[in-house]
Formats: structure tokens, sequence, C-alpha cells
């Protein structure tokens, strides 16, 4: 026990002699919950994850004995959690729509029955190590739990229970631990969430991550198990493009983490997930997908804390032997957070005012993503991806600068694409990927062998018409050669025809690599072409007139993922319209 000395808005000085860095702590009568960030001497330094507003000094402190940490178990999966792991549903149910200070609500349901089924191989006096399967527990219709054995528990097994339904806090089974104690398991653990989860070791990541959005996929991937991020100014479409990849992304599980974004961008969210369906299983999204809602008007200190709950979350679930990505939505305002902290706490602010341990907290953070061989024998992934959200599109500033960095994909967002109502607003010329040779391989083995080699024709094109754009702003179309007018109409087939995806098109909101490919394939196949028949002299007001042109742009919209012979159909209808045009200028010639 101890007592309050000095308040600083989040910052809460305790004189509590015994107490650790990082062990949690109760302040005050309403009992916030706050994290030691700093010791001296008897006194210590607690951020606290609630306002502190008609908090007093004297009032008393009680350290908890532990760190910040989660509850990993089932029953998180269609979960709305705060940035301190609070589940938002039940704190709505207590105290109404306003979140009450001090509420000390369980993370996961206490009363609610699992039905547990033991692993067939475990018996008395079988070797126990962390991570390790013991059972199973059907947590939705479509994922079934692991039950693990903490990380940091080995022993022998005493017993386990026989198969039947459990509650969280029963004992399923008993571990002898090597220094002749007894650990009790249960069908949850804690974890802290600021150390990263054991595995037995990293794995080269060689899958991509399928989002169904063509500019991601096809011009800048992002394999599972990789770090990604999407940069952009305000209203480029960051969160449009999140809930994209949330919604049709080939992973397992998805962990959602609105962390300091505006309350009506997460209620969106809130309400539009429940309803929609995983187009894998036809379900409620929800069954594979775990959200952490932390507004920009909710304390600043849980928001730092958010991002590692998520991915803490995330890391569970990789041990199960899934494949996880998280979005975070956006490490700018966790950088924020970051900023005022260390402001109060009179650190030197270098760049914009951040602390001069920005980049090194954002690395930390993204190495937590990978694909690894699991401490149970099996193999999971964590994607990372994050949203930043730079003042006034600056990708200079030190949060972006800093996370181009480190990534491995980086789809910067364009204004001025988003203005010109071009979705997603991805810039070509400002994004990149360091995965290509990678995905290289998967495409080639399982969609086409010419993957490669199409896309850098089609960025290529998608570069030349940029440059060709400038000189027509100077001196008008008429300066440019029919060859040059026809690569500024390839790249806006591409543009149209590929890139320009809705999100809210029934049809072309998911497109499958083959779609992608198929797609992509038509437009340079008329590209090509075109470029046949100017060489034998074709004039290029012919060639601007045929009927593919129109059409190519719009058969995104006319054949779903599910009926490719429609687009391989429409590859004969451009083949015969070119050689049409070709015979008519032949006879006229």
């Amino acid at each position: 026990m101890g007592d309050v000395i000095e308040i600083n808005g989040p910052l809460v000085r305790i004189r509590l002699p015994g107490v650790l860095n990082g062990e949690q702590v109760r302040i005050g009568t309403l009992g916030l919950v706050g994290e030691v960030i700093g010791r001296d001497a008897e006194l210590a330094m607690v951020q606290v994850y609630e306002s502190t507003e008609g908090l007093r000094p004297g009032e008393s402190a009680t350290a908890l004995g532990h760190p910040l940490s989660v509850e990993l178990g089932p029953g998180l999966l269609g979960q709305i959690y705060d940035g301190v792991q609070r589940p938002l549903v039940r704190i709505q149910a207590l105290s109404g729509d306003h979140i009450a200070r001090g509420l000390d609500v369980p993370s996961l349901d206490r009363e609610r029955r699992w039905a547990f089924t033991p692993s067939a191989n475990l018996t008395s006096g079988a070797a126990i190590t962390g991570g390790m399967v013991i059972g199973t527990v059907p947590e939705t219709n479509t994922i079934t739990h692991r039950v693990l054995v903490p990380p940091d528990v080995a022993g022998t097994l005493l017993e386990l229970v026989a198969a039947g339904e459990y509650t969280v806090e029963q004992v399923i089974g008993r571990v002898a631990l090597k220094n002749g104690e007894e650990y009790p398991l249960r069908l949850y653990h804690r974890w802290p969430v600021r150390t990263p989860r054991p595995f037995a070791k990293r794995d080269h990541a060689i899958v991509p991550l399928i989002t169904g959005q063509r500019i991601l996929d096809t011009f800048f991937p992002l394999l599972k198990g990789g770090k990604g991020a999407v940069p952009g100014p305000f209203g480029a479409g960051k969160t449009v493009v999140q809930q994209q990849i949330a919604r049709w992304s080939n992973a397992d599980i998805v962990v959602y983490v609105g962390c300091g974004e505006r309350g009506n961008e997460l209620v969106d969210i809130l309400e539009t997930f429940p309803e929609l369906k995983d187009p894998t299983s036809g379900r409620s999204l929800m069954e594979r997908t775990l959200l952490v809602a932390n507004t920009s008007n909710m304390p600043v200190v849980a928001r730092e804390a958010s991002i590692y709950v998520g991915v803490t979350l995330a890391e569970f679930y990789r041990d199960q032997g899934y494949d996880v990505v998280m979005v975070a939505d956006s490490t700018s305002r966790w950088a924020e957070a970051l900023r005022e902290v260390a402001g109060r706490l009179g650190q030197m602010p270098v760049e914009e005012g951040y602390p001069a341990y920005l980049a090194s907290r954002l690395a930390d953070f993204y190495e937590r993503a990978g694909l690894v061989a699991t401490l149970g024998g099996a193999r999971g992934s964590v994607t990372l991806i994050g949203a930043v959200s730079p003042p006034g599109g600056d990708f200079s500033e030190p949060v972006t600068s800093h996370t181009k960095e480190i990534v491995g994909t980086f789809w910067a967002l364009s204004k001025e694409l988003a203005d010109a109502r071009h979705y997603p607003s991805v810039a070509w010329t400002e994004s990149f990927s360091g995965y290509v040779a990678t995905a290289a391989k998967w495409w080639a083995e399982n969609i086409s062998k010419d993957w490669a080699a199409s896309r850098a024709e089609a960025l290529g094109l998608l570069i030349q018409a940029d440059e060709l754009v400038r000189i027509v702003n100077l001196v008008g179309p008429e300066a440019l050669s029919p060859v040059q007018r026809w690569v500024l109409e390839g790249a806006s087939l591409i543009k149209e025809g590929v890139l320009q995806q809705s999100a809210l098109d029934e049809v072309d909101s998911y497109s499958s690599p083959e779609k992608q490919f198929l797609l992509l394939s038509l437009i340079l196949k008329i590209y090509r072409n075109g470029q046949a028949l100017l060489n034998r002299g074709v004039p290029i007001q012919q060639l601007m007139k045929l009927t593919v042109l129109g059409k190519v742009r719009r058969i995104k919209g006319v054949y779903a993922s599910t009926q490719l012979e429609g687009l391989r159909s429409f590859g004969k209808d451009i083949e015969a319209d070119f050689n049409r045009l070709g015979g008519e200028y032949g006879e006229a010639k």
C-alpha cells in the first residue's frame, strides 16, 4: 500500500516502496488502473489508463503484483475491447454509454461453459512444455480454439480432466514444475503485453496475403507474416482500405485496433463488421474477428497500450497455428500518445516534438510480425498493417519516414487520386513492395508464369504516362506522337480497368488472383495489339474508336471471380476487333 504524491494529467507520482517497473497499480478510492513507468527510491511514476479528474494527493495506491497483461483464452473472438482489454459490451450493460472509472470487469466471461476435449496423447506422467496444445474448444462455428500451456510453464502432467464443459476459471489439469511446485492449468492464462510471446524459430514468409484488392495484390504484394503500412492524408480512404483487407484477406483471424481514431469512424466499423459475411464460410465475419476500440477522446495512455494489447492477442492465435492479420488504425495517434507522455515527463524532444525513442518503439512493434514455428510445433503468422496519418499528407514527417524504413510494403495513398474519385487511391509512383520477388514465385506456381513480366510492363506504362501528362499540361496533346497517345490510352485502361475497385460493388469488391491476372492480361493484350497496328500505319483515331476500349473498362463489374470464362471469352472479342480493323485498313490502303 502507498499514497498519491502528485498528479500531472495521466501521470501520477506515488509513494509505494517495493513496486516494480512495469507493475500495474490501482489508485484512489475509484481504483483507477495504471502502470509504473519509472522509479526513484520509494517514489514511482505511474501512467493511468483512465481520467485522473478529481484524484487528490494522499489517496491510496495499491500494487497488483503483475505487469499490464491480457487474458488469453476462449471467448476472445467476436468481442469488442477497449485499449486495456475491458469488454465494452459488458461495460455498457453496467454503466451505460459512458465508461465509469474504476470498473473491474473481467476480459473473459467467467460464467460461460466451454466444451473442452483433451488431447488424446496426453496422460499422467507426460512431459509438458510451454506452448503445448492440451485440448480444444469450439470457440466459434469457424474457429477451433487450441488450449495452450503458458509459454513459461514446463514440467510433468499430474492430471488432465475428461471431456466436458468447463468455465475458464475451473482447473482442468495440474503440472508438477521442476522446482517441486504444482501449476494449475485453466482454459485461459495471462501474458504481459509488452513482452513478445516466444516461438521456436522464425521462418521466411513465402505466401502472399491475398486481399482481393488488385492494386495491393498484383502491384504491391504483402506476404503472410510481413509488415505493411498504409500512409495517407485525411480523406484519402485509409479506413476503407483497411476494412477491405480485414473483410477479404485470406487470413484465419483478423485483429482490428482502432487506436485514437475519430469516434464516428469506429462506430461505423463496430456497426458494419457484425453485419458482414465471411466470404469463405458465409457466416458472420465477427466469428473470426476481434476489435480493440480506443477513440481519440479516450485516455491518451490507454491509446498507447492498445497497440500492444492488439499484437499480443494476434500472437496468441499465431501460437495456435493460425494466420493472423492485425490492422492498426493508426500508428500516428499512438505516436502522439508517446509524445504527450514524454512531454509531461520532461524528456528531451527531437523531430517535431516526438521522443528520441520513437523509431525504436516503432521497430519493436513491427518486429512482432512474422511467420514462425511455434513452441507447440505448429506454424503460424502475424501480419502487421499500420495506418499512418501524416499531417497535410507530408510523408517526410517522423512517423511516416521511420515506418517507411521498417516495413516491407508501403501502400501510399494520394489525396489527388481520392479527389478524382480513384479508389483505392494508392499512388503507384510512391508505393513499393520488397516482397515482389518472393510473391512472383507463388504467382508463377499458382496463377501464371507471366505475372512478374505483366506487372512490370503495366507499371512501366503508368510511369511513362505520368511523364507524358506533364508534357500535355505544358504544350497540349497535339505535341504527342501517335505512339505516345497510345501509351496514355493504355495507362488509362490500366487505371480504370484494373486499379480502380469499388468497395461497394457486389461483383468487384473482391477480385480473386485469377481475375486480377486476367483483367491485366486483357488490357495488355489491347495495348500490344494497338502497338502492332500503329507500326503498320493504322491511324490512332481509328484505334480510339474500337468498342473493346469501353468494354474493357467496365468488364470488371460484369464478371465476378467465379465467372472467369466470361473474361476469357472477351479475349476473343479483342482479337476479332483488332483483326477486323487491321483487315479494313489493309483493304483501304
